[in-house]
């Protein structure tokens, strides 16, 4: 394997990962894919990097996160620019969001909400429906003074509340929470928050956000059509237009569901 060439470390129901691997492929960039839950040597490759998570995007012995597209733009040497939401459409965004999810989740029959997300063994339709609050979980978490770490995007739902009333509870939960705090802080927010992806400007991790709750809740909704019915309230303009979201729903590289 060259110096020059680029590697991306991925795992199949990362967000992050499909959207800086299609950035890469939409700036020309040749790169290997690395999926670490199929490649036995990722780990230790991660670790002689010193990265915590994923996605990394690496060449050599150089290499950055992929959460951060303005980071990856400039490992990679292109541009970003691009126009961005304010903070109170995004907050609107993320709000009606966690509404459309709690829906879908109530719609999901047992048999799809216990079936598997493809390539992954530890994620079924329950799993996704709670790593959507987890999301701003981890949002309010480094809003409020703390850190958002990864480990709140492998949380899964206690054994016995891996069920439906549960885990539309915990989602309605975090919309309250969420709704709360936007009330109590909007006019005093944080320049920077601390994230497991380094210190990010409030910005562009409430984006973010926005845009992960975004792209997980049209998942969700897809698994309601693929149950064979009708999405409650489908998503549309009002809650996806100007979020920079991945092209795909399903990364390529793994099987959509059926």
């Amino acid at each position: 394997m060259s110096a020059s060439t680029y590697i991306v470390y991925w795992q199949p129901g990362c967000t992050s990962c499909l959207k800086a691997k299609e950035f890469l492929t939409r700036n020309q960039i040749a790169f290997e894919s690395v999926n670490v839950r199929a490649d036995y040597d990722a780990a230790a490759m991660l670790t002689t990097l010193g990265a915590r998570s994923i996605p990394v995007i690496a060449r050599g012995e150089h290499w950055v996160y992929g959460q951060d597209l303005d980071d990856v733009a400039a490992f990679i040497g292109v541009s970003n620019h691009r126009a961005r939401l304010p903070t109170a459409t995004l907050v609107a965004r993320i709000e009606s969001l966690l509404g459309a999810a709690t829906r879908y989740t109530e719609q999901l029959p047992d048999v799809a909400l216990d079936t598997l997300l493809p390539g992954r063994a530890d994620r079924a339709g329950i799993d996704l429906a709670f790593h959507i609050p987890m999301i701003v979980a981890g949002f309010l978490d480094a809003a409020r003074g703390g850190s958002l770490e990864f480990e709140y995007f492998e949380r899964r739902p206690a054994i016995d509340a891996r069920t439906c009333a549960a885990v539309t509870a915990r989602q309605r939960e975090l919309a309250l929470q969420f709704k709360a705090w936007w009330e109590r802080n909007a006019t005093t927010l944080p320049a920077l928050l601390d994230t497991y992806y380094g210190q990010k400007p409030m910005q562009g991790v409430l984006e973010r956000t926005a845009w992960h709750v975004a792209q997980h809740t049209r998942q969700l909704e897809s698994l309601v059509r693929g149950a064979g019915l009708e999405p409650a309230g489908p998503l549309g303009p009002a809650e996806l237009e100007g979020l920079p979201l991945p092209d795909g729903l399903w990364d390529p590289e793994i099987s959509a569901p059926v």
